[in-house]
């Protein structure tokens, strides 16, 4: 026997070792041709291929972060904006993410810039700015729906930011400081109110009880003493008088 034949015999041992064996981790799933037919989806762990009939494509399970590039976008009511947004999807389904679409993500890319342009431009800028829970929950059922034939689930969608022009910058900061001049307005007005409304309330128990003058004005005198100040000027109750009044009349009409 030739001293080459077990070298031969080694190499070809080694050859299909390594084009029979793959190893899959644990997030990852591998579809296998079997002469161009389909088998299954195996993993993860060892997986034995016949060489030059079987090959396998590696499909990894974990959840994706997409980031969908900046779109510009025309709102329901005509003002131009940029909006972007990032997209959370995993395959579930190896089989159908290699056979059903060539390349699922840059089919999922294309997908989701087209779904961002038409939802936003079907949305009024307020909306967008306000209400954009709603906006990425309708962009994740609308692409949910349309990657469920692919094997994939699209889990979460979030507008990341969306710029607008210099002017309409300008208008919104100008339309917030009016908002807020009005509400401190109408907070101003409302205490005025019920100062009034206290003032109305505190004349009426004065009306029915004389004496409560006379104490409020010993309490004014009471706290302008504690002051630092030279003039004292102190308007003296009409009350006060009375009694002489009453005296003078008597002796009149004597």
């Amino acid at each position: 026997m030739s001293i080459f034949t077990p070298i031969v015999i080694l190499v070809l041992v080694i050859f299909f070792l390594s084009a029979a064996l793959r190893i899959l981790n644990e997030y990852e799933r591998g579809v296998i041709f079997r002469l161009g037919r389909v088998l299954a989806a195996k993993g993860p762990g060892l997986i034995i291929l016949i060489p030059l009939i079987d090959k396998m494509i590696k499909v990894s399970l974990r959840l994706v972060a997409m980031d969908v590039d900046p779109q510009d976008v025309i709102t329901r009511d005509n003002v131009s904006v940029k909006v972007n947004a990032v997209i959370y999807f995993r395959v579930i389904d190896p089989i159908k993410a290699i056979i059903e679409v060539e390349n699922y993500s840059y089919a999922m890319s294309q997908l989701a810039q087209t779904t961002l342009r038409s939802v936003c431009g079907q949305s009024e800028l307020d909306d967008l700015l306000s209400e954009r829970e709603k906006i990425n929950t309708e962009l994740q059922e609308i692409l949910d729906t349309h990657t469920d034939p692919w094997g994939i689930k699209v889990a979460t969608v979030e507008l990341k930011h969306i710029d607008l022009p210099s002017e309409m910058q300008r208008a919104i900061a100008r339309q917030a400081e009016a908002e807020r001049e009005r509400r401190a307005k109408v907070i101003n007005a409302e205490g005025e109110f019920q100062a009034a409304a206290k003032l109305a309330e505190a004349s009426a128990i004065i009306e029915q009880h004389p004496t409560a003058l006379q104490l409020r004005y010993l309490q004014t005198m009471n706290e302008m003493s504690t002051e630092s100040n030279s003039t004292v000027i102190f308007p003296l109750p009409m009350d006060l008088f009375k009694p002489f009044a009453r005296l003078l009349d008597r002796g009149d009409k004597e």
